[in-house]
Formats: C-alpha cells, structure tokens, sequence
C-alpha cells in the first residue's frame, strides 16, 4: 500500500483506509456508499454518542464486561475528542445513510477504539469493547433523544423566553396605546397595541409550555433494549447505571435542566425501539411555536406597511436597504426571515411524522433523516428566536398619533352605542358616518341622540379597551 492508505479489516473483507484517518473499515464503507448530500451528521448528535460511549464504558468496567485499562483509555479518549474543537473531522458519514444509524455509530466506536488505542498502546475494538453491552438500534436513538433535550434546554427554551421577554416588554410599553382592533383584515373595536403584544407574548409562552411538556417523554431512553428490545448481551443494570451517569453529566452542563427533566430508562423497550414518537410529539410542538412566531412575524409587517400607503401603526427598526432599484425603501427584513425559517420547520416536521411512521415491527429505519429534522428545527428556533428579539421587537415604535386617529374614525367604534340606541339605530349611524367621512362622534353629535357628556364618556376609546363604561 502507498502511505496515502492503510488496509483495514471487517466482516466483509479488506478496506483501504485514509492512512491519517482514526476511523476504520466500517465508516469507510459508509464514506463510498452514501454519498448523498454532503452534510454531516448533526455534531450535537455525535457528541451525544461519544457521552454514551464513556457511560458504558464506566458501568461495563464496573460489571466487568471489559477490563479497567481498555475502560480507561475509551473514557479518556471520549473526553479528548470532546473537547477537541477540530473532531468533525473524524465524522464524514452522510446524514442520508442507513436507516438504523450503524455507520455513525460505527463510526464513533472506531474513532474511540483508534485513539484508546494508540494512546494506550492496547487492542481496543470498536465492537467487542466501545459498543460493549450495546446495539446501534439502542444507542443512537438514545444520542437523538439526549442531542434534541441538549439544544432545546441549552439553546431553544432560553431563546424563546428571550422572545416572551421582549414581546412582555412591549406589551408594558403600549398598555395605554390606543388603536383599532381588526377582524377578517377590517375595522373592529378598540383596543390597546399593548393588549395586542400581551397576546403574542402568551402565545409564545404556550409554545415554551408544549416543549417543554414534551420532555419527559423524550428523557425516556431506549439504552439497554440492544437489537430487537430484549437486551441480549447487555447485563441487567448495565442500562439504567448508564442513563444514571448520562443524567448527572446533562444536570452539570445545561444549566437548570434539573427543574425541566430527568434521564430515564424507556419502560417499554420494545415501544421505545419501534416508534419514535416522542421525537414526533416534540417536534410538533416546535412547529406549533414556529407557527405563532410566523403569525407574530406576519402581523408586525401588516402593522408597519406603509409607510406612507400602508398601515404604518408602528416603526420597525431600519437595519438595510430594502431595494436594488428604489432608494430609500427599507423592508420588515427580520420577520421575512423569520418566516422563511417557519417554513423550514414545516418542513422538517413533514420530514420527523413521515420518518416516524415508517416504523416496521421492532425498528424505526429513518432515524437518521429524522435526527437531521428535529435539530434543525430545534437549532433555527433558538437562532430565529434571539434575532427576532434583539434586532426587531425591542426597536418596535409605535406611532401614536395614527393608531389614535384611526381608533377614533373606525366606524367599528359605534359598538359602544348599541347598549344606549341598539343595533339597528348604531348600524344607521355606521353607515352615515363611512357614507359621508364623517366620525361617529360627529354623526352622534349631530344627530342629537345623546347629551355631549354621554357621547364622550362612551365614545372614549381607552376605556372600550378594557370592556367600555357599560361594563
């Protein structure tokens, strides 16, 4: 062999190898087979594996399925890889691979048993020794459920909160700001603009409250159930020592996860094997959340149109030229992206349900096409979530001046007068009032129905905000 390649060996036969890659043949079977998109395995995803390689390892070593030196060098080779920041080198599998997810989890049992290995100066096999007590068909959905628990309490829930803050904020800012409300995209009662951010804000809290519901069901973990769900091969504390172990290192890394979730062995194996459920149940909570935000995202563009043809209710922070062609205009850039990154959750949702009714007896077999699903969605809410904040809601100025004046010329404000004239007679006075351009309280007025007194106390908009005099 040239010193560009190294002859590696498995159950298959002879395989050339990169002569400075720490995989073996497995992975370098997967590298020519499935040269699909180009894109990695999720890292976070991969971090995960190697977390469970050391647990096992630790509690293989305490059961003794394999002996203290060659336990040692794989928990101290996971520890090097993890904090080195260059290790997607060692991860060339392509997301679009097989079903069960063997050649990333090969891939990661040979990278540990090369560097154990050559640090120990031992024979340390990716199969008899990293994978001890282990099945690819427990161990990466178990990395899945503990990647997609990592980012959504590292990453998501404190960027979402991030979001209800500022929406909150908003809501504070503009209790008192009066506008007219609209249904159907037409004049209704008044209203206040804080009333209007209140709801955004709890409709991102409820998106908050369904993941993190959610949870449990993801915190429960298939480790232990080996092949089919039996366990064979694995002894029979092995699995819910390791979850243990997995449970104390998340509690000291993601701060706070302790109030949210605990680690747990899955009571069904063969449930947890066969179906991927709980990945399809967080993932539509993720797609419920990303929904509300397209809406929130929606509305700040109809409220800032304009601005001098449109609504222009409020002022969006200015942060880039919005033509190519028309100077001067400047576009809502943060809610568009906001939108294009919903219809990416969509899609990835799409992607999660569909791979997760493929489920065929005792093994899912889009595993690794859901994982990609899932954290991406997970990754771009958080990212979204924090931009849509910063750069657009906490720079929201309302202008006062047009909300009030259209408050005050909606027709829709006669609604206040139907207790005191009744429907009939209110709907008259709406009529004249969009026939001759007049307010209601000129047509009232004019019409003599009620003392001034009466007309300004009922027809003053702040108080219909909060239910009207008659209330």
């Amino acid at each position: 062999m040239s010193a560009e390649f190294r002859i590696e060996h498995d159950s298959l036969g002879e395989v050339k190898v990169p002569s400075t890659a720490a995989w073996q043949a497995q992975t370098q079977r997967a590298v020519e087979n499935f040269p699909v998109s180009g894109r990695q395995v999720n890292q976070v995803l991969i971090d995960s594996l190697i977390r469970v390689k050391a647990a096992a390892a630790t509690i293989n070593l305490l059961l003794g399925v394999i002996d203290q030196l060659r336990a040692e060098a794989i928990i101290t080779a996971s520890a090097e890889l993890l904090a080195d920041e260059d290790r997607a080198r060692h991860f060339p599998v392509d997301v679009f691979q097989t079903g069960s997810g063997t050649s990333t989890n090969m891939n990661v049992n040979e990278v540990l048993a090369t560097l154990a290995s050559r640090a120990s100066g031992l024979s340390i096999h990716p199969n008899d020794h990293v994978n001890a007590s282990q099945s690819s068909n427990d161990t990466f959905p178990t990395a899945i459920h503990l990647a997609v628990i990592e980012l959504t309490l590292g990453q998501a829930l404190p960027s979402l909160d991030a979001l209800a803050n500022s929406l909150e904020a908003k809501a504070s800012e503009f209790a008192e700001t009066v506008k007219s409300g609209r249904t159907h995209l037409m004049d209704a009662v008044p209203m206040t603009l804080g009333q209007e951010f209140g709801g955004y804000a709890a409709a991102i809290r409820l998106g908050i409250d369904r993941v993190v519901a959610a949870l449990p069901r993801v915190a429960s973990l298939p480790l232990g159930g080996t092949a089919v769900g039996t366990g064979l091969n694995a002894p029979e504390r092995f699995a819910d020592a390791v979850i243990s172990l997995l449970d104390v290192e998340m509690q000291s890394r993601v701060a706070a996860s302790g109030e949210l979730v605990h680690l747990h062995e899955a009571p069904n194996h063969f449930e947890a094997q066969g179906s991927r459920d709980a990945i399809i149940e967080i993932s539509g909570a993720y797609r419920v959340v990303a929904l509300s935000m397209f809406k929130i995202a929606n509305d700040l563009r109809w409220l800032s149109s304009g601005p001098a043809t449109g609504l222009s209710e409020i002022h969006l922070p200015e942060l880039q030229p919005g033509s190519s062609i028309m100077p001067g205009k400047v576009n809502p850039v943060i809610p568009e992206a906001v939108q294009q990154v919903v219809t990416q959750v969509i899609g990835n949702d799409a992607a999660v349900a569909f791979g997760g009714a493929a489920g065929t007896l005792e093994l899912n077999v889009m595993m690794p096409v859901m994982a990609a699903g899932i954290l991406d969605t997970i990754s771009l809410v958080a990212s979204v979530s924090r931009l849509f904040a910063g750069r657009c809601v906490d720079g929201i100025v309302a202008n006062e001046a047009r909300l009030l004046r259209y408050a005050e010329s909606s027709p829709s404000l006669v609604t206040a007068l139907v207790p005191l004239l009744g429907y009939e007679e209110s709907a008259r006075i709406a009529h004249d009032a969009l026939e001759t351009g007049r307010t209601i309280r000129e047509v009232v007025t004019e019409r003599g129905l009620l003392d001034p007194e009466v007309i300004s106390e009922v027809l003053d908009p702040l108080p219909l905000t909060r239910g009207g005099v008659h209330r």
